[in-house]
């Protein structure tokens, strides 16, 4: 018996040591390698005279990226308005789109008078939130109620569809062009609600219930028909088997 407890003694003390670096190292993988995946405002790059944008959720193609750079770069050079889009995979805790956006807003551009002419427009890949953040040289064209419209809807819309980044940003491009031209606000996407049409179906249905009920009809009638004709038979063919 004493053999037997010392025995289990040592496999406990075994256990142990290999258990507590086990909880260790999975508590150090809990504190450290989650914030890995977050992104906070000073991992973003430095601005610079090139950069429109950011697009660390890889969401934009290559393409469409070209596209929308060259949009804001003519739009900088034409009135002086420059626009920035920033995509992240994951806000670090306790962080929003809107409070991201205002940090970063405010890291690119540390004055009133550098953030005068910037729209800066921010996205979290994870919840597909969005924020737009302005100077006050440009909100006498690109107004607050512009500015949410443009993040909730002309971004929102595509993304609802079956988040179609690439036609987001797109549209979110062409609409802040036109708004910071000064030319007349464009508005958000059209949503085009599916209607069912409930004659049609109805139609379909009653035609199908017809249909169901003719073969229940005919099945009843061959199932007494049938029998019946088959006994007729029998006896018509019966006396001159006898015979």
């Amino acid at each position: 018996m004493q053999q037997l407890f010392k025995q289990l003694f040592s496999i406990k003390k075994y256990f142990n040591r290999l258990i507590l670096p086990l909880m260790v190292m999975i508590l150090a993988t809990s504190l450290f390698t989650t914030p890995a995946f977050a992104t906070g405002v000073y991992q973003i790059p430095d601005l610079t005279a090139d950069t429109w944008i950011v697009d660390e959720g890889d969401v934009i193609s290559r393409f469409n990226e070209g596209q929308i750079s060259g949009a804001f770069k003519d739009l900088a050079e034409k009135t002086g308005n420059e626009v920035r889009i920033v995509t992240i995979h994951r806000l670090d805790y306790g962080e929003t789109p809107e409070s991201f956006a205002k940090a970063l807003f405010t890291k690119w551009f540390p004055t009133a008078a550098d953030q005068a002419n910037q729209t800066l427009l921010v996205m979290d890949t994870v919840t597909n939130g969005t924020a737009i953040a302005t100077g006050d040289q440009v909100k006498s064209l690109l107004t607050d109620n512009i500015a949410n419209s443009v993040a909730g809807e002309t971004v929102g819309v595509p993304l609802r569809n079956g988040n179609k980044y690439n036609q987001a940003f797109l549209d979110a491009s062409d609409r802040l062009t036109a708004v910071l031209s000064g030319q007349p606000d464009p508005g958000p996407p059209e949503v085009v609600e599916t209607i069912k049409v409930e004659g049609t179906f109805k139609k379909i249905e009653g035609a199908e219930k017809d249909n169901a009920t003719a073969w229940i009809v005919g099945l009843l009638i061959a199932a007494t028909v049938i029998p019946m004709a088959t006994y007729y038979i029998y006896l018509a063919v019966q006396p001159s088997n006898e015979g």
